[in-house]
């Protein structure tokens, strides 16, 4: 369904297992970047009005989720600690730019709403190995709860781009941003960071 074309190496759990407080606080720091990338595009896009419906809701599932991955934190001693870098989300916003794609007001709009996608649709992948895989019961039935809405999410951006995206082949530039994706993986399910 998510259409990854290279998943993610399966000893990547077994390096999160190891330190689950670092992959607890770098979860949080995603969910807030979720949340604050929903606000950015109803500034930026106020005239979509189901857009702004959706990213409001979007941003409030996404600063619930903060909570509930911090209240984790909490239960088991730990804090928050300070904002992670994510190269891998830096990665994709670099392959975006450098794109021809981003020549109009539509073509940004729409390479926006798949980069949005993109990583809604790793961190479902990752999700659903951490509730399959992770040998922390609690945390196995968290991500597992978690999972759907990340689906959702992945689906509800990828709509905005076809939508608005009149005149532009979403389909042919999410293809190809999915085969850049993939390249980048061989480098990344490393460390115990949510895309790492």
């Amino acid at each position: 369904m998510l259409g990854l074309k290279m998943a993610t190496d399966p000893r990547w759990v077994n390096i999160v297992e190891r330190n689950l407080e670092e992959i607890l606080v770098d979860h949080a720091f995603c969910e807030q970047k979720a949340a604050s990338n929903a606000i950015s595009m109803i500034v930026q896009y106020p005239h979509y009005s189901d857009l702004v419906q959706a990213m409001t809701a979007i941003c409030q599932e996404e600063m619930e989720h903060f909570n509930l991955v911090h209240q984790k934190l909490l239960d088991r001693g730990l804090t928050l600690g300070f904002e992670r870098k994510d190269p891998y989300v830096n990665d994709l916003s670099v392959f975006l730019r450098q794109s021809k794609t981003n020549s109009s007001k539509k073509g940004l709009f729409v390479n926006q709403m798949l980069f949005a996608a993109m990583i809604e649709a790793r961190s479902c992948e990752r999700f659903k190995i951490l509730s399959e895989e992770l040998e922390d019961e609690d945390l196995r039935g968290f991500y597992r709860s978690l999972m759907e809405s990340e689906a959702r999410h992945y689906t509800t951006f990828l709509h905005f781009a076809r939508k608005y995206g009149e005149g532009i082949n979403v389909d042919e530039r999410w293809k190809a941003f999915l085969e850049f994706e993939a390249s980048l993986m061989e480098k990344y399910g490393k460390k115990e960071t949510m895309h790492g």
